[in-house]
């Protein structure tokens, strides 16, 4: 249940960001972000059902999220879109470890959605999605990518 709030409130995030994102970028990828937008809110309400599903209730959105750098134009929003997808992709990498059946099967769909649109934004891609910020974080390459951590 843990990791599926953690899902839930990184689509939350996502679709904030996504905002941001569709205020700032240019005309020539205003369907691009348009697109990602409704996918995370698609995720968002999927993750929202099976949280109740299981006889709990969803984390609320909040009312605004901290952006992780100003965005004031369209190669921001670019950057903060890539950043946006391997946040997520991150966090359903952890879901894909703690589900099972069926749920295993759509965190791993989402999490190549998310590395997907990742690797659009940024221009290329990177070998283990979901797992690079980690390694970035921890300075040694083994990072918290340990089932443990």
């Amino acid at each position: 249940m843990k990791a599926l709030q953690a899902a839930l409130r990184a689509e939350h995030a996502a679709v904030y960001g996504y905002g941001v994102v569709g205020g700032r970028i240019g005309d020539e990828r205003r369907a691009e972000a348009r697109t990602a937008y409704d996918a995370h809110r698609a995720r968002r309400d999927e993750l929202r059902r099976a949280v109740r599903g299981l006889g709990d209730e969803p984390e609320p959105s909040a009312a605004a999220y901290a952006l992780p750098f100003p965005v004031p134009d369209s190669a921001a929003a670019a950057r903060l879109a890539a950043e946006l997808e391997e946040r997520v992709a991150a966090v359903y990498s952890d879901l894909v470890r703690a589900a099972e059946g069926a749920r295993r099967g759509t965190a791993a769909e989402s999490l190549r959605e998310a590395a997907v649109r990742a690797a659009r934004w940024r221009g290329g891609s990177v070998a283990f999605p979901g797992l690079a910020e980690r390694s970035r974080a921890s300075g040694d390459g083994a990072g918290s990518a340990s089932p443990g951590a």
